[in-house]
């Protein structure tokens, strides 16, 4: 009888587990969508303001609310652990897509504009990497996981 109450128990936590996943999914999903809409109309709106026939800063303006509204709930405390990690979750996922989504629509429009666009994305490509090559060799000398460990392991038996 005892066995059958925890299995029952066990049970019913791994369905209402399974319920804040879900609730956390749709949540986080839910208000992607609110900033993504929202951060497209500014961007579009900011477009016409400035007479660009193109949605200008709609995906950093999505982010921007995307951070307020999520720092927002978590003020008022309406956020529960599971829907704040979704939103997270959502929010990492969303700017790779979309950089990647708009990199190639910028691709596609340089490609047809000429050589001299090509030649100019070529040479930042180039100044970039050049830039990262020298910023990791003005750092120090770089530690692994391990040797960090050993080290901090030695100082704590002098300590103790």
């Amino acid at each position: 009888m005892i066995e059958a109450v925890g299995l029952a128990i066990g049970r019913q936590r791994e369905h209402s587990d399974a319920r804040e996943d879900w609730g956390m999914t749709i949540s986080g999903v839910a208000l992607l969508a609110i900033c993504t809409l929202l951060g497209s109309l500014l961007g579009d709106w900011l477009g016409i303001a400035l007479g660009v026939k193109a949605n200008v800063g709609g995906v950093g303006f999505a982010m921007i609310i995307l951070i307020a509204a999520r720092l927002w709930l978590v003020r008022r405390g309406w956020l529960s652990p599971g829907v704040k990690q979704g939103i997270g979750f959502w929010g990492a996922l969303y700017i790779p897509i979309v950089i990647a989504m708009a990199a190639q629509q910028n691709v596609v429009s340089a490609l047809k504009s000429g050589p001299v666009v090509v030649a100019a994305a070529i040479g930042t490509l180039v100044v970039c990497f050049a830039a990262v090559a020298l910023i990791s060799r003005m750092g120090g000398p770089i530690e692994s996981m391990d040797e960090i460990e050993a080290r901090e392991a030695g100082a704590s038996k002098e300590a103790g």
